[in-house]
């Protein structure tokens, strides 16, 4: 889960790490106020999750509270990169001296953390690495052993900063990867992180990514999503456990387990190139040991896509018995009742495979139809889906 930069600033406040003030403001005379308690100059910034707020026109510099109204007036509303801005957050200014740049994130293929970090910030840090290479230090971290203060001082001699501001910038260092360590951060960004002309270090923006599979921990976490921009079939899947995520097709597809739910998108998107381009409309995994009840949850969701035109229903029994889908398929129909009026392609195989293949043909639901093969079903589904 993405935080927005105000979210990041408190949780930045929360564990230490210096900060501005900021308020957030949903319209132009709540910027206004805003401003007024601040005092001085402020900075209007768009709330989006998503980089180039400042090139798009989405961060402005307000001396006065009047400007500060027409700020919010010109950003609120604002499309940058595809998200359109309903709230904004006004930061108390800072007199900046020097901008740099820190990071540390969960470092998938080595199985550990990164800390990328320099001396130089305030630019876009992807054309920095790749441009200027050695400008940009990149520093393994071992989760058991995690920065202290020596080590924070080493990764900014690393990063080329100045004798003079290591031991300043160190201890800023030490708080970020606290930030990213407890509350189970995948990303935790700052950039700029600036030195004011009074010799204070100072993060002026942040970026934090949440590792949701530790949501467990932190009941405080969910109060930090952003139910505007959640997608109402995620948000049901969700409620029900399920491992769902929608696309821009129109083949609605189940499986059980994520190589073959993965395996049949392909399948589908290929056969789909015979019937003018259907393509998945989303991928949902049942599990492994889902139950008759997890299957009617699935279908339910599925069903509920007014983009879905049909569904594929490719399970292979292992620990999932095939009797148990067949029941959730039958369950799930009574359930929607009339409200159900796509067709079903259902492929079983496996464990009690005959069992599930009798269920649905006792049932003999007019939207439901067997195939022997995966490659059938696909074809089958995609060719339903065109009609």
């Amino acid at each position: 889960m993405d935080l927005f930069e105000y979210q990041a600033r408190d949780m930045f406040e929360k564990h230490g790490v210096p900060v501005l003030p900021g308020r957030i403001a949903d319209t132009p005379d709540e910027a206004r106020k805003a401003a007024e308690e601040l005092g001085g100059v402020t900075v209007v910034k768009a709330q989006v999750k998503t980089g180039g707020r400042g090139k798009a026109g989405g961060v402005k510099v307000a001396k006065t509270p009047d400007e500060a109204e027409e700020a919010a007036t010109a950003i609120l509303g604002l499309d940058i990169k595809g998200h359109t801005v309903g709230r904004v957050m006004v930061a108390a200014g800072a007199s900046i001296a020097q901008e740099f740049y820190f990071s540390v994130l969960l470092d998938r293929a080595n199985r550990s953390y990164l800390v990328l970090c320099s001396y130089e910030g305030g630019m876009e840090i992807e054309q920095l690495a790749e441009e200027r290479p050695e400008a940009l230090a990149r520093v393994e971290v071992s989760p058991l052993t995690g920065i202290d203060l020596e080590f924070a001082k080493d990764i900014a001699r690393q990063a080329k900063f100045p004798d003079e501001l290591v031991d300043a910038v160190a201890p800023v260092f030490v708080q970020l990867y606290d930030v990213f360590v407890k509350e189970d951060a995948t990303l935790v960004e700052v950039n700029p992180l600036v030195a004011t002309e009074s010799g204070d270090i100072i993060a002026l923006d942040g970026k934090v990514t949440l590792d949701e599979n530790a949501g467990f921990r932190h009941e405080d976490h969910a109060a930090l999503a952003d139910k505007s921009a959640a997608d109402p079939l995620e948000e049901k899947a969700k409620a029900h456990d399920l491992n769902y995520v929608k696309l821009d097709g129109q083949v609605g597809v189940i499986g059980n387990g994520a190589g073959l739910v993965m395996s049949t998108l392909d399948v589908v998107a290929y056969a789909g190139e015979e019937f003018g381009g259907m393509t998945p409309a989303n991928f949902l995994d049942i599990g492994g040991g889902a139950s008759a009840e997890i299957m009617a949850a699935g279908l339910d969701v599925i069903l509920g896509d007014p983009q879905v035109k049909s569904v594929f229903v490719n399970v292979f029994g292992g620990i999932t018995a095939c009797d148990q889908v067949a029941r959730g398929i039958v369950q799930a129909l009574e359930m929607i009742g009339d409200q159900a009026t796509k067709p079903l392609v259902v492929r079983l195989d496996g464990n009690s495979v005959e069992q599930g293949r009798a269920i649905l043909a006792e049932a003999g639901h007019p939207l439901v139809e067997l195939a022997d093969t995966m490659d059938d079903g696909a074809r089958r589904a995609a060719e339903l889906a065109a009609k």
